[in-house]
């Protein structure tokens, strides 16, 4: 009499999205320890104008975004996805010391915009592998828990700089050079577990490497919805400039250091309980109407950074909606591509996302530097004209994404196992 080992269940969770996660909190942990406070450094220690701080920061995007194009397109041609997470993931960390030997913006520059390189080689490819490992009635819980991961990572890390300002801040509450230094020092160490994690723990998706899988990757493949819904997200984000304003904003309203560590850590904190229960939802209703909301609540958080008085409470509360657009839309829009595309393109669809969303930082940060203070003798329309950019941005963005038909309830697939 024959006997049939039992079926192994696949768990609603996998493995790989586990593993990613976990790299994706470490990660967080070290960037925003530095991220957080790099505008300060630069405005306080270095000088900076606020249109050299856009240059800089649109550029840092557009560096990512052009790697991830081809990032995207050579995983899917050589259906893998681990091993390019992992260089992407290794570069990030390996420059980052950088940021603590350089004395001029230009230094600064240059280890921002190559550690953003490593984050272009790596985003596409991790994005797929997620979206790999899990089912399709899944997808959106994956994506929010990712974003929660990566998202409670932050608050950590932010946490950290806090507990690392504190005990160093000299009288007058001052930033200065060596406490960034030191907190450029204490990321090393998550930033190397974080990439270890991923080498170790994650397994290669049968979906990028399935035999007979095409190896014929172009751009064609990924269809009309997804460019159209690519073309609405450029538009939400030509007004998406670098969060680096939002924190000189805040500091200009009169918060000090660590006022504004705490707020980040706030906003981290509602990112971060808002992204699950944000998947899960968009796992049962249509994900483009949670991204619409999403756009129309980041619409009138715009608007009161740009009305905003000299009352922290107002900038506080504004950072905590702040956080709950992030948790709303950050993993839903992940989870729409994948939806949208076919399997075989999905690092490719991803790539396309990123290079886009991230070209479009560099105008953006620009508008919004030289709204702020202007370039050459034009002395700009203030700290307010960038917010009400953004805003007007947002609500026609919100407006025609409404009105796109984007059912993505027609798409047919099977689960594919990691292996």
């Amino acid at each position: 009499m024959k006997t049939t080992e039992p079926v192994e269940p696949v768990p609603r969770i996998p493995r790989n999205v586990w593993v990613t996660s976990a790299t994706s909190f470490l990660t967080d942990v070290s960037s925003e320890m530095v991220v957080s406070v790099l505008p300060l450094f630069l405005v306080n220690v270095l000088g900076l104008r606020t249109s050299t701080i856009g240059l800089i920061e649109g550029v840092a995007g557009s560096a990512a975004s052009l790697v991830q194009v081809f990032s995207g397109a050579v995983s899917d041609r050589i259906q893998r996805r681990k091993g390019l997470a992992v260089v992407g993931y290794s570069l990030s960390a390996l420059v980052k010391p950088g940021f603590a030997w350089a004395t001029s913006w230009g230094g600064v520059a240059a280890v921002r915009w190559t550690e953003r390189v490593g984050k272009g080689i790596r985003s596409a490819p991790r994005d797929a592998l997620v979206a790999d490992s899990i089912r399709r009635s899944d997808r959106g819980l994956a994506f929010g828990l990712h974003r929660a991961a990566d998202t409670g990572g932050a608050v950590l890390g932010l946490l950290i700089s806090l507990l690392v300002v504190t005990s160093l801040q000299r009288s007058g509450g001052v930033f200065d050079r060596s406490m960034f230094q030191t907190l450029v020092w204490v990321s090393l160490l998550p930033a190397v577990l974080a990439v270890a994690i991923l080498a170790i723990g994650a397994r290669e998706t049968r979906a990028a490497g399935a035999p007979g899988a095409t190896r014929r990757i172009g751009f064609r493949g990924l269809g009309g919805r997804f460019g159209a819904f690519l073309a609405i997200s450029a538009l939400f984000d030509l007004g998406n400039f670098s969060d680096a304003f939002l924190i000189l904003r805040a500091q200009e309203r009169g918060l000090a250091v660590t006022e504004i560590l705490w707020v980040l850590v706030s906003f981290n904190v509602v990112y971060a309980l808002v992204s699950l229960p944000a998947g899960w939802l968009s796992d049962r209703l249509d994900r483009k109407w949670i991204l619409v909301t999403g756009w129309l609540l980041y619409t009138g958080i715009y608007i009161g950074f740009a009305s905003v008085g000299d009352e922290p409470t107002s900038i506080k509360w504004l950072f905590v909606a702040y956080g709950a657009y992030y948790g709303l839309t950050m993993g839903t829009a992940k989870a729409l591509i994948a939806d949208l595309v076919p399997t075989p393109l999905r690092a490719t669809a991803y790539g396309s996302y990123h290079a886009t969303l991230g070209l479009i930082d560099l105008p953006a940060s620009l508008i919004a530097g030289i709204l702020w203070q202007g370039v050459g003798s034009w002395q700009g329309l203030g700290p307010a004209a960038p917010f009400y950019f953004g805003a007007a941005t947002a609500a026609m963005a919100a407006v025609l994404l409404s009105l796109l038909v984007l059912s993505s309830g027609d798409s047919k697939e099977t689960h594919s196992k990691s292996r």
